[in-house]
């Protein structure tokens, strides 16, 4: 790991004129075409076909995805367009996975293209793959019935597993490496299209007017992969925005990735950079190169010492092949230094006095449960040094208080029924550290319930209990938390705060809703910025974790009930990725009690404005058996 511990005044003036980088030598990042391993790859191969005829190619040289096969579903290529009446050739290797999933190669997407000028989309008509599994999404639509997958033809069928936990896996599919030709032809007023790499041939043949609604329309063809890799090499139809000469090419600008927002003070140079890439913008490629931390070197403006916003300041000197760059170029990213990571209620060091401080007002509508997770923190003096939770109206009037001791004050606790299972004995010690999730319903029928599940700090879990609270008005029902001679942490974070957690690795327990309940939870979300749907998650689920269907972020989503269900939302997309990053979500998930479910998120983006998301009627749903839990992708949560 290089570092710049110490740059003078003229580090941006004058330093890196003179700075010379090594190349990596045989580093695989620079490398244009497959990596080695590939050629070490034997099988058996059925008779190759003839090479297919090629006419008035042109060199176009990029990769479609990144070398360590890591990049994800939707990642696309230039965008070539082929007018009716025309032709279009490429050649290009692909490398698919070594785990062998059957949908991890490559796909050509179908739109209509508006102006073919400038490339700009119109309708999507589907997408067809390159494997072949009859069974499952080989090809698909997305508007109208354009593709018609019985005229599909192959020589090959990939046949994965129909049970078991390998459903996806199909070792065939490494017959699929090498290079490909691509054909999309409207020479005839139909459509044509051939993906061979020799040995493995599928085609699509359709003779009749596409598309069906305006044959005459020029079409826009764009490669995409998802965890395999496409090194392009030849087209006949130049692309939108250009072809790639495959001499070397300069860097020209990069935009840091990874860099946390916050990290607590006393952390050192190499833990913040540990989970930064950056994108590297070089000459002539279509989309940036992602570059590894190693490869870069770093300077934080002013120190890390102390408490405030910093300036992580990163320079890159390297070729796209590697070698020493004409001039290194240099990114920017800003964060803060803290001493604490996440909201805190009360002082630190135990004194705050009987309420003296609380969260704000949070609202619970009828039929609606709030809840919170928070780390409890006490003197150890007393019983009820501990957490409080009042119920109020919206304007402050107190319902009532309760206590982490069991117990409280107000007119409607002398009526409510209270039950806990603390060991007394030692509930001072065990409840100092303990991690406590509250549950606050409002029953609708003028009744509140209360219910704290605690994971003591002896490790085991308690559940304390207030039922039917009294004389609540269901239409003005308000929460908020509080101590006495303790402090609260919400604390609760999922994912890893550099944002590197992959699809779904972490997530919060199954909570259970019974048929007519809302649950809800509110959490700052931090996304990474890369790509819409690097932020949060949630999971609808039996109780044995079978899901019914997850939905994302960014409107989109998987499993049956999310196909059926009725998805809005009023997000600015020209900025979504930017403004997510330290929203303030809240999420409401309601059991409709009738086998549909319903999802909606109102996220206080970072732009200033208030974004609404629904998922309506997700149906399919057992509303005796359903349960949700919340988790990211390259993102983390961070529970207020």
């Amino acid at each position: 790991m290089k570092y710049l511990n110490k740059l003078a005044s003229l580090f941006f003036i004058g330093a890196f004129g003179v700075l010379t980088m090594t190349s990596c030598e045989g580093g695989d990042l620079y490398n244009i075409g497959a990596p080695g391993w590939l050629s070490e790859m034997g099988g058996e191969e059925d008779e190759p076909e003839p090479e297919e005829e090629l006419v008035g190619q042109m060199e176009d040289v990029y990769n479609i995805g990144k070398e360590d096969l890591s990049s994800g579903f939707w990642t696309l290529g230039k965008t070539y367009v082929v007018p009716a009446g025309a032709k279009w050739q490429a050649q290009f290797n692909l490398t698919v996975n070594p785990d062998n999933k059957y949908y991890k190669n490559f796909y050509v997407v179908l739109n209509a293209c508006t102006d073919a000028e400038t490339g700009t989309l119109g309708d999507e008509y589907g997408v067809i793959r390159f494997d072949n599994d009859p069974t499952k999404n080989s090809e698909w639509n997305t508007v109208g019935t354009e593709i018609d997958r019985s005229l599909v033809k192959a020589n090959f069928s990939n046949s994965s597993p129909t049970e078991g936990d390998n459903q996806d896996v199909d070792a065939s599919v490494q017959k699929m490496n090498g290079k490909i030709t691509l054909t999309v032809d409207r020479t005839d007023g139909g459509l044509y299209i051939k993906m061979t790499n020799g040995t493995l041939t599928k085609t699509y043949t359709q003779t009749t007017p596409f598309p069906s609604t305006g044959a005459d329309v020029p079409i826009a063809c764009r490669i995409g992969i998802e965890g395999s890799l496409v090194s392009f090499i030849s087209t006949n139809i130049n692309p939108i925005g250009g072809r790639t000469s495959a001499n070397d090419k300069q860097p020209l600008s990069m935009v840091l990735k990874g860099v946390p927002s916050k990290v607590l003070l006393g952390t050192d140079q190499e833990t913040l950079i540990a989970g930064v890439t950056a994108e590297v913008t070089f000459e002539e490629l279509p989309a940036p190169v992602v570059v590894k931390a190693e490869d870069l070197q770093f300077e934080v403006i002013p120190s890390m010492d102390d408490l405030g916003t910093k300036t992580l300041v990163a320079a890159y000197g390297k070729t796209y092949k590697g070698a020493s760059a004409d001039k290194p170029i240099i990114a920017y990213a800003s964060f803060s230094v803290v001493e604490k990571l996440f909201t805190c209620i009360g002082k630190t060091d135990n004194t705050s006095g009987f309420r003296e401080e609380a969260t704000e007002n949070f609202k619970v509508a009828p039929g609606q449960t709030y809840v919170n997770y928070f780390t409890n923190y006490t003197d150890g003096v007393n019983n009820w040094d501990n957490f409080i939770i009042q119920l109020c109206k919206s304007d402050g009037t107190e319902y009532c208080f309760v206590r982490a001791d069991n117990w409280g004050l107000g007119g409607s606790y002398w009526e409510g029924c209270q039950s806990c299972d603390w060991d007394w004995g030692n509930f001072k010690e065990i409840l100092n550290g303990a991690k406590v999730t509250t549950y606050i319903t409002n029953n609708g029928d003028g009744t509140a319930d209360i219910k704290a599940v605690v994971v003591g700090s002896d490790g085991n879990t308690y559940t304390q209990k207030y039922t039917g609270l009294k004389n609540i008005d269901p239409n003005d029902m308000c929460f908020n938390l509080s101590m006495e001679k303790g402090h609260l942490e919400f604390d609760y974070v999922i994912g890893a705060e550099d944002n590197t957690s992959g699809f779904r690795a972490i997530a919060t327990p199954n909570i259970k809703i019974e048929a007519g309940q809302t649950f809800v939870n509110r959490f700052i979300n931090a996304g990474d910025g890369a790509a819409n749907w690097n932020n949060f998650i949630i999971q609808l689920c039996k109780g044995d974790g079978t899901e019914y269907c997850f939905v994302r972020a960014d409107n989109w989503g998987l499993g049956g009930s999310y196909w059926e269900g009725c998805q809005s939302c009023d997000y600015n997309w020209e900025i979504f990725a930017s403004i997510m990053d330290g929203a303030k979500v809240t999420t409401y998930i309601t059991n409709n009690g009738d086998g549909t479910a319903d999802i909606k998120a109102v996220v206080e983006a970072t732009d200033g404005k208030v974004y609404t998301q629904n998922y309506k009627g997700l149906n399919n749903i057992d509303s005796n058996d359903l349960y949700y839990n919340l988790s990211m992708e390259k993102a983390h949560l961070v529970f207020e």
